[in-house]
């Protein structure tokens, strides 16, 4: 039972990783392929006094990537909405307590006489006069 617990909360710390990385996932990419992009897929290759060097390519990832996740925000807000079921209840059946409805009677004639007086006080007869003010 422990080993399920355990895989399974390893498989949802790895479901979580993904999730958080998926913004990244552009970035690791430019900075794997950073040779290819800057010679190939960079469109400021005939401007290098812009200092490019795939940025451009890198923006374009992101927001693509930041399209397609708003985009599936959208679709799964949306479904949400839809996906709303009603379940009946087929079956009823009355659950039995464990204490008896009996009514228990206790004897009232017994005067209980534990009674502890743990009030006590302070008597002070100066009464408190407030700083004079001095102007």
């Amino acid at each position: 039972m422990f080993l399920y617990f355990c895989t399974v909360k390893k498989f949802v710390i790895i479901i979580a990783l993904l999730f958080i990385s998926k913004p990244i996932i552009p970035v690791i990419d430019y900075i794997i392929n950073y040779d290819y992009i800057v010679k190939e897929l960079c469109e400021n290759k005939e401007k290098p006094e812009l200092q490019c060097n795939g940025k451009c390519q890198l923006m374009k990832e992101m927001a693509k990537a930041a399209e397609e996740e708003s985009a599936n925000d959208k679709s799964n807000s949306s479904d949400k909405k839809e996906n709303h079921k009603n379940i009946e209840v087929l079956f009823y059946t009355e659950i039995k307590s464990l204490v008896s409805n009996q009514t228990r009677v206790q004897n009232l004639n017994t005067v209980i006489d534990n009674y502890s007086n743990l009030y006590s006080y302070k008597t002070s007869f100066s009464i408190f006069h407030p700083p004079a003010v001095v102007s």
